[in-house]
């Protein structure tokens, strides 16, 4: 157990010392500073040159979201084809079948918008060829998508008055070429020299201790988990994901990938205040997020060590703790620090199945991806936090009796109602989804279709409720990972969740962006002996306090329907 915690710690405190100076280093990137990585420069202008682009041109918000979507646009339909038709391209020794166009549907969604929720199992759902130009591909794309809006939000702020937020090209291409290529090469060699699979040889075969037979898939793994963690999309090269002894094959690989998927969400944070020069305000956020993730985490390691209470009503021992559903070389501590990192940041890869973890645990990586804010995927997380600041300093000014301001610019009606929708959507989103789907299951279950809605659990009751709960929970968090005794891939689950994955992705991107562009261009105000100072631990508690209240009064009803009620119900 000793050795189980020193781990824990130790790869926290490496995520700090890496996250730390990376965070110092970003700031200085974007912002044009001189930086070690300016050898890039050529090869970043000879792609602008290519590609037409003129990175020094300023964009304004319309501008800069307009250029996120119609790229983001061309990548679901470009994708959507490829996999429907993978089966007729090359690179599938395994010789794996096309998507339906349901499925296809879903999966490009999911991972042009950083989610990775897989509705197929990795290793059998596609083709090396899609594997590569298709998934990596978007998992470079969509994280540099979520870091180029984060400092477009960062450059509104950085002047006193501006309508410029940046070029969207710039910072998409510097995200890639100065940030995620290099620190992938950097995992990717780590992981494949401990034991990662990076080859493209077909399945290969063994005989398994009892006499079998057994085919294992292979392929160039080892580079795409690299980026799948540093990126936070999550998903996996095997359909277990980094539970998998090939994906994630010792102590040392879980560190390497639970460290990769959490230092840019940090990193982004400190970047934050270093960009705008007010670091304190950086360190502010920086310890809101980190005390709420271990409001989280804390009693998920307790949940996970303490054990099912039903073995325990059965005499049988549990010395370590739940094992059921995690891998014996990583443990229950481990599983239960990852479960809560890859769900506040929204990677969603997984060590251990989330669907047998205990009830509370459940319930934490839940109100992990509702609140969706403590850290966050890459630069989405920030952008997240920005919608709670606007609406902690909306509520801070009513309290005191001032025009709420925000860095020298007067929040007003239009700013609070757009934050007050980002706010609803994601409860709108969640409860819907999950009540229609608990509609469909009770009243057409034998209804006539490919997969009966009868079918979709196969844990009914309370647990079977998260199971949906978790579903469209993870779908409009971005998240990707699910409660996988639930039948989800189907007509209904791939349209349904893909609808919400889209919604979930762009509108809390939208959203704070249109803020930030507002205010930017707005009279800059001096502050003054009356002004509510934002980068003080009292206003950091009062944003926490914001958090908690909002999410626990939209979320309360329905996690008391599922994980909470599963858990009494083991009493």
């Amino acid at each position: 157990m000793n050795s189980e915690i020193l781990g824990v710690v130790a790869s926290f405190l490496i995520t700090l010392l890496i996250a730390i100076p990376l965070g110092k280093y970003l700031a200085k990137m974007f912002a044009g500073e001189h930086v070690w990585t300016d050898f890039l420069k050529p090869l970043e202008n000879g792609l602008f040159k290519l590609a037409g682009i003129r990175p020094g041109e300023p964009m304004d918000w319309k501008q800069f979201l307009k250029a996120m979507l119609t790229i983001n646009l061309l990548w679901l339909v470009y994708g959507f084809f490829v996999l429907m038709y993978q089966d007729k391209l090359p690179f599938n020794p395994d010789g794996n079948p096309g998507m339906t166009a349901d499925l296809a549907f879903n999966t490009i969604i999911s991972f042009v918008v950083n989610c990775d929720l897989q509705h197929y199992s990795g290793e059998s759902g596609l083709t090396y060829l899609t594997q590569q130009i298709i998934i990596m591909f978007l998992m470079f794309t969509s994280a540099a998508t979520g870091i180029a809006a984060a400092v477009g939000l960062f450059k509104a702020f950085r002047d006193k008055t501006t309508t410029n937020l940046g070029n969207f090209w710039e910072f998409f291409v510097k995200a890639i070429t100065r940030l995620l290529l290099p620190l992938s090469f950097v995992v990717a060699i780590v992981l494949a020299f401990n034991g990662t699979t990076a080859s493209y040889e077909g399945k290969d075969q063994f005989i398994s201790l009892q006499g079998d037979t057994v085919n294992v898939s292979r392929g160039p793994a080892a580079q795409m988990i690299a980026i799948k963690h540093l990126g936070t999309n999550g998903g996996g090269w095997y359909g277990v994901n980094s539970a998998h002894p090939l994906e994630n094959p010792s102590y040392v690989t879980n560190m390497v990938e639970i460290i990769s998927q959490m230092i840019i969400p940090m990193a982004m944070i400190l970047a934050f205040g270093y960009f705008i020069r007010r670091k304190k305000l950086g360190w502010v956020i920086f310890g809101v997020m980190t005390v709420g993730m271990f409001m989280l985490m804390i009693p998920t390691i307790s949940s996970e060590l303490s054990g099912n209470s039903n073995l325990t009503k059965m005499g049988i021992t549990q010395a370590t703790g739940a094992m059921e559903g995690k891998e014996v070389r990583i443990g229950p501590l481990a599983t239960g620090y990852w479960s809560t990192l890859t769900t506040i940041v929204s990677t969603g890869s997984v060590n251990g199945m989330h669907d047998s973890t205990m009830p509370l645990t459940g319930a934490w990586q839940l109100l992990g991806m509702m609140i969706n804010g403590f850290f966050g995927g890459c630069g989405v997380g920030i952008l997240n936090y920005f919608i709670y600041l606007i609406i902690a300093v909306f509520i801070s000014g009513l309290m005191v009796g001032r025009t709420p301001e925000f860095l020298g610019h007067k929040v007003e009606a239009r700013e609070v109602k757009i934050a007050a929708l980002i706010t609803l959507l994601s409860p709108f989103l969640i409860m819907a989804g999950t009540a229609i789907a608990a509609y469909l299951f009770n009243n057409y279950g034998d209804a006539d279709w490919a997969v009966k809605p009868a079918n979709w659990l196969n844990n009914p009751g309370h647990h079977g409720f998260s199971e949906m709960l978790y579903e469209f929970t993870s779908a409009n968090a971005n998240n990707g990972s699910g409660f996988e005794g639930l039948g989800d891939n189907n007509i209904f689950w791939n349209v349904a969740t893909g609808f919400v994955l889209i919604l979930g992705r762009f509108l809390p991107i939208i959203g704070p962006l249109a803020i930030a562009g507002l205010l930017a261009k707005k009279k800059y105000i001096p502050e003054s002996a009356g002004t509510l100072k934002i980068d003080t631990v009292t206003f950091g508690l009062m944003t926490l306090a914001v958090i908690l209240v909002l999410n626990a009064l939209s979320y309360f009803p329905a996690l008391a329907l599922g994980p909470i009620a599963e858990y009494f119900s083991m009493k």
